[in-house]
């Protein structure tokens, strides 16, 4: 009996160490991992940035034809489509082109910001099957500018031209009058008066209009485009 005892309270007991040791060693593996993988996070990142960004390189400019009128509509709702179907590494920029504009209002001379190509917008990407069913199922968009159903990229010379259009400043008209040019008041409180020029402004953009009223001339301070020349 003594044996017998002896040798049950000498015997291993199941393995009472083991877990302690195989715990510590998951734990140091976990650790680990988490360590590697913050290591290697930005790396990552970073490979996505670079091939997101060579892709866009690959990319060009392509017309898209749409309802006359929803042009901001439809890039607002491509915009949302990009995002929610994941296209950023395809479709990179969509772009109403417009350029400044100085108009005429109330008599008052204004900078209005115009649409050059009324009815179309512009999209920078990579044209693939997916691509193109994103841009083309857009609502408001009627199709590709290209022959058929294959969409033709726009000259480069032509994306250079456009892109200094749409940032320049508002355009200083020249103004293509002489003293003493007959001329017709367009617009304005004097509307449909006719004169001739006195005086000339060209850095104001203004003009003096020698107008008859009450029997004699009268000078009349306008904005360039509030008239005409007869």
């Amino acid at each position: 009996m003594d044996d017998e005892n002896q040798n049950k309270v000498t015997a291993p007991t199941s393995g009472v160490g083991a877990p302690t040791e195989s715990v510590g060693e998951i734990e140091t593996e976990e650790a680990d991992a988490e360590v590697g993988m913050a290591d290697i996070a930005p790396m990552v990142h970073k490979e996505i940035r670079d091939e997101v960004s060579s892709r866009k390189e690959d990319a060009r400019w392509y017309t898209i034809h749409t309802y006359a009128g929803y042009e901001n509509a439809v890039e607002r709702n491509l915009k949302q489509r990009i995002e929610s179907l994941g296209m950023e590494n395809k479709i990179f920029d969509v772009i109403v082109p417009t350029e400044k504009k100085i108009r005429v209002k109330g008599g008052k001379r204004i900078v209005e910001e115009e649409k050059i190509y009324p009815g179309y917008i512009l999209v920078r990407m990579i044209v693939d099957d997916d691509s193109w069913f994103v841009v083309r199922n857009t609502p408001r968009v009627t199709g590709f500018v290209g022959a058929g159903n294959t969409p033709v990229p726009m000259d480069e010379s032509e994306v250079t031209s456009l892109m200094k259009r749409m940032t320049a400043e508002a355009p200083k008209h020249r103004i293509d009058l002489v003293k003493d040019d007959p001329v017709a008041i367009a617009d304005g409180p004097f509307k449909d008066l006719e004169g001739k020029v006195g005086e000339i402004d060209e850095d104001r953009g203004k003009v003096k209009v020698m107008v008859s009223m009450f029997g004699r001339e009268t000078p009349v301070e306008l904005d360039f485009l509030q008239i005409r020349k007869l």
